[in-house]
């Protein structure tokens, strides 16, 4: 984006800033980066990681500085070192095959991503034919439908992939979702399938998960006063890409997706007065910091931070990395 010279100290005009909690690092993401940090200080370097940990390059890089290598497959990993498996997930062959390598692998699968595994196998064990609510080709997805044999699960994208699908046995369907989706979207799709198969078995709580769900509902409560709202996160992170959308839905005159406050582009400030930020699930707060001191240079900030839930959730490691 081009550099535009900030104003000077005279010139600058005022800008609130509503800034969304919960924003940034949930439960899942703290447990995955720990994961590799702590296999760093019990093996040492290279610690080897099968895709990124999670979605946000200045987290990977920081693991990169410290000794984690990135790979996208395990063949491109050697038997004798450390590999630890994404946050999102992975199919079942990937540790089978590390487990058959005689590999050290640790498992950093968000728990409740590891539930909707568990919900899907349980479905299947039932003879039900599981529809996964979801985005085709996203990490998760793939780790999800490679938990069950082909054939076991179908794609569900959009509320016309709802409608379109058919089943020879409507009474034997069940639906998961992955974890990182739109609320209201995925609403639209249930309602559907519920109304073509009501027999159709639901997951026992939301698969949705509540990080998710709650940066979803702290940016619908600054979006109609915010006339620009900036999510930090990246391109590839799904749940960052849905706040965007959010926030544009629920009122916004404009939002964008930004990896750091270097990607700003400072024409998107002409005729506003209150800025609302937030962060996906995978961006660490030193960038949410980093965009405010971007501001400050350009403009008299005022913050004010919305909170809209509390969040406690901690995921423990795994005990082969609590005593480092």
């Amino acid at each position: 984006m081009p550099d535009f010279p900030a104003p000077s100290e005279s010139f600058r005009p005022p800008l609130k800033v509503l800034l969304a909690a919960p924003r940034g690092f949930c439960a899942g993401v703290d447990r995955a980066i720990q994961i590799v940090e702590q296999a760093l200080a019990k093996w040492g370097a290279p610690v080897f990681v099968r895709h990124e940990i999670v979605h946000n390059a200045h987290v990977v890089k920081r693991l990169e500085g410290m000794g984690a290598v990135f790979v996208e497959e395990l063949t491109e990993c050697p038997d004798d070192r450390p590999v630890v498996f994404s946050a999102h997930g992975v199919p079942k062959v990937v540790p089978a095959e590390a487990a058959r390598r005689d590999m050290t692998y640790l498992d950093a699968t968000c728990p409740l991503v590891s539930k909707v595994h568990a919900e899907a196998q349980r479905h299947a064990r039932n003879g039900l034919h599981i529809l996964l609510i979801g985005h085709e080709g996203h990490p998760e997805v793939v780790g999800t439908m490679g938990q069950l044999d082909p054939g076991s699960m179908t794609l569900i994208e959009t509320v016309a992939d709802a409608e379109a699908f058919t089943s020879l046995n409507p009474a034997n369907i069940a639906y998961v979702t992955q974890t990182t989706l739109s609320v209201d979207d995925t609403k639209d799709i249930v309602a559907t399938l519920r109304s073509r198969f009501p027999e159709m078995a639901e997951p026992p709580k939301d698969d949705i998960c509540y990080a998710t769900t709650n940066r979803q509902e702290a940016v619908k409560a600054i979006a109609a006063e915010a006339e620009l709202v900036l999510v930090i996160g990246a391109a590839n992170s799904s749940n960052s890409v849905r706040l965007k959308e959010v926030a544009e839905r629920s009122g916004a005159r404009s939002a964008h997706l930004i990896a750091s406050a270097e990607n700003i582009d400072w024409k998107w400030f002409d005729g506003v007065s209150t800025l609302g930020l937030t962060a996906g699930a995978s961006a660490p707060e030193t960038l949410v910091q980093g965009v405010i001191a971007a501001c400050r240079a350009r403009f008299i900030v005022s913050v004010k931070e919305v909170v809209t839930a509390q969040e406690d959730v901690v995921f423990r490691i795994p005990r082969v990395l609590e005593s480092v």
